[in-house]
Parts: structure tokens; C-alpha cells; sequence
């Protein structure tokens, strides 16, 4: 009798217990906690920057949406889409801008799905307006621009013609230092909670 292959695995278990398929992503197995945990101990830059910890993708969240909120008034929701950004990066990790490039289409699949499912879990909009896209990758450009020139060895002429000139923001107006990523996980989680309170009730809620 032939034996029968199984599917590769292709969900992730959580510290939560939440099992999350990667290819086809639940709402549902979405945990803010798995979120913060994760993007707290993900490097950014592959590592390769200055300091006794990684920058990591949880504290480069906290600074696009500290910038966000400098660049324009946002609303709390906009602010928690800047927070949230990056947040599939929890499951699939950082990778480099000219890795991204070699992979193509399939990892920007993968990649919007869990957007997706991350968003209506906290009942935000799946895909994002373009206007908004763009405000919250100009603060994702100058959050890379203090990082790359602070951090990652750039000189300021290399990163801004990678990254553009930080129009707007000021190096005085950022911590750049690399935190324990415990510390990055509590702040993560405490302006989650913080931005959350000041939305709107939902609706049947």
C-alpha cells in the first residue's frame, strides 16, 4: 500500500498557544502578546548594527509611530496602523530591502495576508489608503535614515540617497539606542493599550 506524504507544516505554534497558519492567517490567532514578543527579539538590519542589543523591529515600530505623530494629527487609529506596520514581521521576520527584491511576489503574499488578518483583528482596515500608505512609509524612510546613520554604519550622504533626507525631523527628537528586548516588548505593549483606549468604542462592542 502506498504510503500517503503529509503537507508540510505550515502553521507556527505561539507562546499564546495560538496556532497561526502562515499560508491562510486567522484573525482569530492573532495575540497582541505574540506580536510584541516576536517583533521584540527580531533584528533589525540583520543585526548588523552598533550597541549591547539589536535594534529591533518592536522599537523601530515605536519610532515610525512617534514620527507619524510628529509629521501630521493623527488619529489614534493612524497611529496604531504606524505601530502595526510591521507587525507581520512577528512570524516572518526582517528581511533586507535587496533580499526582499531577489524573493518577489510570494513573500509580499505571504506578507500581505497576515497584514490583513492582523488589521481585522483589531478592527482595522485590512488594506490601507493609499494616502495613508504613503504617510506611514515617508515615517518608515526617516526612522530607517536615523537608524542606518546612528546604528548601521552609513554615511549620511549613502543613506540619504537610499532612505531620502529626513524632512521634518530632527536627530534631538528620537532615542536611537538599542533597548533589552524585554523592555522593548513592555513599551510595545503599553503604547498598544494606550492608543486602543483613546479609539472610538466599536460598534456592537
Amino acid at each position: 500500500m502506498a504510503s500517503v506524504e503529509k503537507a508540510p507544516r505550515a502553521w507556527q505554534r505561539m507562546l499564546s498557544g495560538r496556532r497561526l497558519d502562515l499560508l491562510d492567517p486567522s484573525p482569530l490567532d492573532v495575540e497582541i502578546s505574540d506580536i510584541a514578543h516576536g517583533l521584540a527579539r527580531v533584528a533589525r538590519w540583520n543585526g548588523q548594527t552598533s550597541g549591547s542589543h539589536a535594534f529591533s523591529v518592536a522599537q523601530h515600530s515605536l519610532m515610525v509611530e512617534e514620527i507619524v505623530g510628529r509629521l501630521t494629527e493623527a488619529s489614534p487609529e493612524i497611529r496604531l496602523l504606524a505601530l502595526l506596520h510591521d507587525a507581520p514581521e512577528y512570524v516572518i521576520g526582517d528581511m533586507i530591502s535587496p533580499f526582499k527584491a531577489a524573493v518577489g511576489g510570494g513573500y509580499k503574499t505571504v506578507e500581505a495576508r497576515l497584514e490583513a488578518a492582523i488589521h481585522i483583528r483589531f478592527g482595522l482596515p485590512p488594506a490601507l489608503p493609499a494616502p495613508l500608505q504613503a504617510l506611514i512609509k515617508r515615517a518608515d524612510r526617516i526612522s530607517a535614515y536615523f537608524e542606518a546613520t546612528e546604528l548601521a554604519g552609513f554615511e549620511d550622504r549613502e543613506a540619504r540617497a537610499f532612505f531620502g533626507p529626513p524632512r521634518g525631523i530632527s536627530r534631538d527628537m528620537l532615542d536611537v539606542s538599542p533597548r533589552p528586548a524585554d523592555e522593548v516588548q513592555a513599551l510595545f505593549l503599553a503604547r498598544f493599550e494606550a492608543l486602543e483606549a483613546l479609539r472610538p468604542p466599536k460598534r456592537g462592542g
